[in-house]
């Protein structure tokens, strides 16, 4: 299922925009040793989240799932011995995804361990364009338009701007989580004057963080 790169319309409004909110599990943080037990996602049409428009699948490991790993997201060895292996979900993943913007909280993480799977299995990266809640939520921070302190942690965000946070930590919930934050953005984006695909790229682009990203980006639940 390799797809060409689409070109993206960079003069489209945001509220027009279809997104794509993704989220991972993961048995640990070493992008080297560690691998993908859950993958999440939930549409997104501008600002209305698509509540029955889900993606959910648990995935069997390449790798051991750490002690830690299993106290965050709760998913046992056996609970995923049985499941599908990574080559078999990343068809469906990218089929949900098709050309959609992708969103996601530290998306680099996510992403690095998806487009692992995807350049083995396929022999390219993903090509859709990415956002990053975090980046955006410290660009409209640092310009008055978020009132919170600093935090890094999705739940933390979640509850300082209002999004209800329940005791489930898995992909889709945390995925939904991320939308609800998204969704919360893009009135503020808009009034910060980010209106069209090209300005929300610029202010959202999960490389804008550079290394400070990488480095906060380990205290974040995986």
């Amino acid at each position: 299922m390799k797809k060409k790169k689409m070109p993206i319309e960079r003069q489209k409004p945001i509220k027009e925009l279809n997104y794509v909110v993704v989220d991972t599990e993961l048995t640990g943080l070493d992008e080297r040793r560690d691998s993908i037990i859950s993958i999440g996602a939930i549409k997104m049409h501008g600002g209305r989240i698509e509540m029955g428009n889900t993606f959910y699948r648990l995935v069997k490991p390449r790798t051991a799932i750490s002690r830690e790993s299993i106290i965050v997201h709760e998913i046992t060895p056996s609970e995923v011995m049985g499941e599908e292996e990574i080559e078999r979900v990343l068809s469906d993943f990218l089929g949900f995804c098709g050309n959609d913007m992708i969103v996601g909280h530290f998306t680099s993480i996510d992403l690095s361990f998806i487009n692992r799977e995807v350049k083995r299995v396929y022999g390219s990266p993903i090509q859709n364009p990415v956002l990053d809640t975090f980046v955006i939520y410290e660009w409209l921070r640092a310009r008055g338009q978020i009132a919170c302190p600093q935090h890094y942690k999705l739940y933390e965000i979640a509850k300082c701007l209002g999004v209800p946070v329940n005791g489930a930590h898995n992909a889709i919930m945390d995925a939904f989580t991320t939308a609800q934050i998204f969704q919360k953005f893009i009135p503020m984006l808009i009034a910060a004057g980010i209106e069209k695909t090209e300005d929300l790229l610029r202010v959202g682009n999960p490389l804008r963080g550079g290394e400070r990203l990488r480095v906060t980006s380990e205290i974040s639940n995986f």
